[in-house]
């Protein structure tokens, strides 16, 4: 499972910083390489795809929103989290 501190020191802009767009796409992108792990041993787990399917729609809102705001953060946090190749 993942380190949610760790995650959370690694992208937060300041100190105590767990609600910038940042921490937030970091943390989805880990909890969606969890279960997609989860969903490879579990084909037939039509709900916990759901699930995935959701969280992948709401980073790509996060990333839209930081896309237009900053595009350099948007390529450098790409590249860091290895989403796009």
């Amino acid at each position: 499972m993942i380190n949610k501190k760790e995650v959370i020191e690694k992208f937060a802009r300041k100190e105590n910083d767990t609600g910038s767009p940042e921490v937030q796409i970091a943390l989805l992108t880990e909890r969606i390489n969890h279960l997609t792990e989860h969903l490879r041993q579990h084909p037939k787990d039509f709900h916990s795809r759901r699930g995935l399917y959701m969280m992948v729609g709401q980073r790509k809102g996060l990333l839209n929103y930081i896309k237009q705001k900053d595009i350099v953060k948007y390529r450098s946090l790409i590249g860091e989290l290895g989403i796009r190749k």
